[in-house]
């Protein structure tokens, strides 16, 4: 089937079409009931189906013979160290780890959080708790103690699982007294704390309570897969934004095992013995769909990577693990681009290295400007691909589909939706609007397998946040508009649609415009308050490091672009030029504080934020502008 066949027969008959996805899965028993609607306009999937993820990823790949296959490459800059572990390997380890955690008392239904920088156990931590039909919930490393301690108090796990350390370039960043004091502010107290200890900063233990990863391991029995539901949850994902308590996103064991195999294979293209670079953090939603997951299920090589786009050693670096092991294909953040093209606007590092092996580059997780893609295109000569996904839904909605026939690629596009999701766009009132008219993207229930049906702990919040401003529809919170062949275009969050004198703009869309001169390496449009016309855009830019232009002469430039390819109407007069954006830790550039700085407004820097002293340089570099 085409891509159009494939999408149409998804939404025409979602049971049909996903019954048959399913049964290429393991299942110990397989689905009779697919696809069951509830009351409160959520649906079940796959609902009397029994299974288990750990045995999908691992045990299953070795009986079809890939046991001495690489499954993970674990590769380190920042310490220097590489490893590689075959399917069996990997296994083996992950099953004494759910030894050693069953020993603990850890079972069925009982949640874990993991909170670890990128190194293997990360990984096998989370297919441990699989093993055993235990929750995991990963919470990136390095997170603050307070946030750190309202998750505990979320999932209320039996047990932490931690390292003594991460690292990020030349900075040692000790997790064990952020977890000691986070374990001080929570009100539930987890039986035991494991620690892997690392030797850049060994960890003191406490008596009683923590636990040496490897005195554990040493002591342990592999346990074998646990059976589960098709409902039961794999994983709590918790998604936070500037104010409110985070919500526990949950994945469920069935779902999600169809729906990241079916994306790895289609939308990426991949297939068993390719190797595959997810290029996250394994506390994010990648980093559980794209690095752990889906590639593994699927029988591929994933990398481990633990490093940076540029300082491990250089902007060098992507290309470096590119060749070293043979990658065929990578997903990651365009802010990751945008840092290696400021460090390396000409391309000059990608020409060291033999890229032969890429087939093709995806990116999500931001705004994708036209100029970066060119740039990355130019300079690695493969294919770019935008695609657009939420933690929510675990897996992409618009992407181009590079493993079915038909497929099709459009500039400026996220591409047009993946089948199992019906996009739609609304206006204020909930009415669909026509081709290339701005509204709310919204996605037609139910849901396709592996998006997230519920909250932890929280089902009213879920419906209330997701299901309830469209009856009949998952609201994205994304604003956008579908061209008159279907393709999408995201032009940022609701939110970021600003109202200059009665005309609702996107500020998404000058971002574009603006990215596209040659001296910005980077840059945020966002609306500000003004008396006269409501809002007004203002332009933040990073210069590449060879710009080699004034403030004022870039202004005149920009204000110029605006002007000519958008129109007077976006009254785009004001640029200020930054050292940095303010950024969260998954590269997401945080517009909504920026929006608060700039219109004086208190504010407080999210506990997602990658580095808090870049706020204080916004606001000095405002007030400058706003004296000058």
């Amino acid at each position: 089937m085409t891509y159009l066949q494939q999408h149409a027969r998804s939404i025409a008959e979602p049971a049909a079409f996903w019954a048959e996805q399913a049964r290429s899965l393991a299942w110990y028993q397989a689905p009779a009931n697919i696809l069951e609607s509830l009351p409160d306009g959520t649906h079940r999937w796959f609902a009397d189906g029994r299974l288990n993820s750990a045995y999908l990823a691992l045990d299953r790949q070795i009986e079809e013979g890939r046991g001495e296959q690489t499954a993970l490459i674990y590769d380190s800059p920042v310490t220097g160290t590489q490893d590689r572990y075959s399917y069996l390997r990997l296994r083996d380890e992950v099953a004494r780890l759910a030894g050693a955690l069953r020993a603990l008392g850890v079972g069925k239904g009982d949640r874990v959080i993991i909170y670890m920088p990128m190194v293997p156990q990360a990984a096998m931590a989370m297919l441990a708790c699989a093993r055993l039909g235990a929750v995991h919930s990963v919470v990136f490393g390095g997170f603050a103690p307070y946030e750190l301690a309202l998750r505990i108090d979320d999932a209320t796990p039996k047990l932490v699982l931690t390292a003594s350390c991460g690292l990020e370039f030349d900075r040692v960043i000790e997790y064990k007294p952020l977890v000691d004091k986070a374990l001080e502010l929570a009100i539930h107290q987890p039986a035991h704390v494991m620690v892997w200890q690392r030797p850049q900063a060994p960890a003191r233990l406490r008596p009683g309570r923590d636990l040496d990863w490897q005195d554990c391991l040493a002591a342990a029995e592999p346990a074998d897969p646990l059976p589960v539901a098709s409902g039961d949850p794999l994983y709590i994902m918790y998604t936070s934004g500037t104010t409110g308590k985070p919500k526990g996103i949950v994945r469920d064991n069935g779902g999600h095992a169809v729906a990241v195999r079916y994306a790895v294979r289609t939308i990426y293209g991949m297939q068993a013995g390719d190797v595959w670079w997810g290029i996250s953090d394994v506390g994010w939603v990648v980093g559980h769909s794209l690095i752990v997951y889906g590639p593994l299920m699927c029988g591929c090589t994933t990398v481990f990577y633990e490093g940076k786009p540029v300082r491990t050693p250089d902007a060098g670096a992507y290309w470096r693990v590119i060749e070293e092991h043979r990658v065929n294909s990578l997903f990651c953040a365009p802010t990751a681009i945008r840092a290696i093209r400021k460090e390396d606007p000409h391309g000059e590092r990608v020409k060291r290295y033999d890229l032969g092996s890429l087939r093709h580059l995806f990116l999500a997780g931001e705004k994708l400007d036209s100029s970066t893609q060119h740039w990355l295109e130019e300079h690695t000569g493969r294919p770019v691909h935008d695609h657009w996904w939420q933690t929510e839904t675990g897996w992409p909605v618009t992407a181009p589909c590079i493993g079915i026939a038909g497929h099709d690629l459009r500039a400026g596009s996220t591409n047009r939706a993946v089948p199992g999701y019906h996009v739609q766009v609304l206006d204020d009132e909930g009415r669909p609007l026509g081709a290339n008219r701005q509204g709310a993207i919204v996605i037609a229930l139910p849901l396709p397998p592996g998006c997230a049906q519920t909250l932890w702990g929280d089902h009213p919040r879920y419906l209330q946040a997701y299901l309830g401003n469209y009856p009949g529809y998952y609201h994205t919170g994304d604003g956008g508009y579908l061209d008159e062949d279907g393709f999408v275009y995201i032009m940022g969050r609701t939110d970021d649609v600003i109202n200059v004198s009665g005309h609702r703009l996107s500020t998404g869309e000058m971002e574009e415009r603006v990215a596209q001169h040659q001296a910005v390496a980077e840059c945020a449009v966002i609306g500000v308050r003004d008396e006269l016309k409501g809002h007004v855009p203002l332009g933040l830019v990073v210069l590449k490091d060879d710009a080699g232009i004034a403030a004022e002469q870039l202004q005149r430039e920009l204000v110029a672009l605006v002007r000519e390819q958008i129109g007077a109407l976006a009254c785009f007069q004001r640029v200020v030029v930054v050292k940095r954006l303010p950024k969260t830790r998954s590269g997401k550039i945080l517009r909504a504080v920026l929006r608060k700085i700039a219109d004086g407004e208190d504010y407080a820097a999210p506990s997602t934020i990658d580095d808090p002293t870049i706020l204080g340089e916004i606001e000095a570099a405002l007030r400058v502008r706003k004296a000058g």
